[in-house]
């Protein structure tokens, strides 16, 4: 009985993993490229001028769902938003497919290896949990806010936290903000890039200015925190 309970616990994972199996056994990822962005562009704008919110949702589906199966090209992703959708319209559709694909993962971890992470584990993890449970919020923002870790792995370690829902998806949301910004609206002048041939690379889109000013905003998330522990002293 037990053992059953555990494969249906852990057939969701089965079916993203063979999902990312899938994907670069398909060839998928070479779509993921600037590459293949500058030879389809044509082709991409004339889709989204023709069906349009329908354009927009298929935009936020495939994005939910790379995010979902931690499929690299996140980045790839989120300028080529910018670029079909404009900075505006490209952030909030990033922050939709991001926000569910991530919730997505977070639920299907949470309940596949969650009970069993915590039926196996000792103490340790229960004294992480409450550390963590107490600021939750505001440790999700630093860890949204500032890139230190591969988004995927942001996505996973609080379902094994004991994470709420409804805070892990408002700390999302609003964490990935400033970066998706930046991702849009370096996608939305990405058409003059490829009008003048230039080559185009990550290298220099999260300069040092914006990482510093994105440090700045998860250092005034870490405040309740601060107050927290001086009230506790006090």
């Amino acid at each position: 009985m037990g053992s059953a309970l555990t494969v249906k616990r852990l057939a969701p994972l089965g079916i993203l993993a063979a999902g990312f199996i899938a994907f670069f056994a398909l060839g998928l990822d070479r779509y993921l490229s600037f590459s293949a962005l500058r030879e389809n562009r044509h082709l991409l704008l004339a889709w989204v001028d023709a069906w349009g919110v329908a354009a927009a949702a298929a935009y936020i589906a495939v994005y939910a769902a790379a995010v979902a199966l931690s499929v690299p090209g996140g980045a790839v992703l989120s300028i080529t938003g910018g670029f079909l959708f404009g900075a505006l319209w490209g952030t909030l559709y990033i922050l939709v497919g991001a926000t569910a694909g991530a919730t997505a993962l977070f639920i299907i971890a949470k309940t596949s290896l969650g009970e069993i992470l915590r039926e196996k584990a000792g103490p340790w993890l229960k004294r992480m949990e409450e550390g963590f449970g107490k600021n939750a919020l505001s440790y999700l923002l630093v860890l949204r806010l500032v890139p230190l870790f591969p988004f995927f792995v942001v996505n996973l370690v609080p379902a094994f936290l004991g994470v709420r829902l409804s805070t892990y998806v408002v700390g999302t949301f609003f964490g990935i903000i400033p970066g998706t910004a930046v991702f849009a609206s370096v996608g939305a002048g990405l058409g003059s890039i490829f009008d003048g041939g230039e080559a185009f690379s990550l290298t220099g889109v999260m300069t040092p200015q914006i990482i510093a000013a994105m440090s700045g905003l998860a250092l005034l998330s870490l405040i309740p925190v601060a107050y927290k522990k001086f009230k506790g002293a006090g």
